[in-house]
């Protein structure tokens, strides 16, 4: 259960946590249902029409159900992709997935600097030790500020 002070973060104990995750509506398995039932219905209607002599329909629905298909294996690509922000006694750690490839930086607690890569509404920079990460790709621009504020109310400890 989130604790009231912190609107992102997620608390056990003395860590903290911020999971941030992509919105997606629908997850790559339901999405292979999906494509798989497309492809049967779209199949299923150009072979009868093929049957019938129009012979040129399924040389075109397999080329549009191959898009479809590349177009889908790009979203099923990113539907994980997200950041995880820890803080773990002295150190914040901060994972970044994309597309299948985890980035992980860690940070001492008492060295880290949070402020925004731009505006108000841009990322938000961690850096300290020679080191930056961009987080907050998955949090509303204007919502970006309050995440930032959190992670340095958390890393004063209060």
């Amino acid at each position: 259960m989130p604790n009231p002070v912190f609107r992102f973060a997620t608390v056990q104990g003395q860590n903290i946590h911020w999971f941030l995750k992509r919105n997606c509506s629908v997850t790559p398995v339901q999405l292979g249902w999906f494509y798989a039932s497309l492809c049967a219905v779209s199949l299923g209607i150009a072979t009868f029409f093929w049957f019938q002599g129009a012979v040129l329909i399924l040389p075109f629905a397999w080329a549009e159900l191959a898009a479809v298909g590349v177009a889908f294996l790009a979203y099923a690509r990113h539907a994980g992709d997200g950041e995880t922000i820890s803080l773990h006694g002295r150190r914040l750690v901060v994972e970044l997935e994309t597309a299948g490839r985890r980035q992980r930086a860690e940070f001492n607690r008492d060295w880290v600097r949070v402020e925004p890569s731009a505006g108000d509404r841009s990322l938000i920079e961690l850096s300290g030790q020679g080191r930056r990460v961009n987080v907050g790709r998955y949090v509303r621009p204007e919502l970006r500020p309050v995440l930032a504020q959190e992670i340095r109310r958390a890393l004063r400890g209060g």
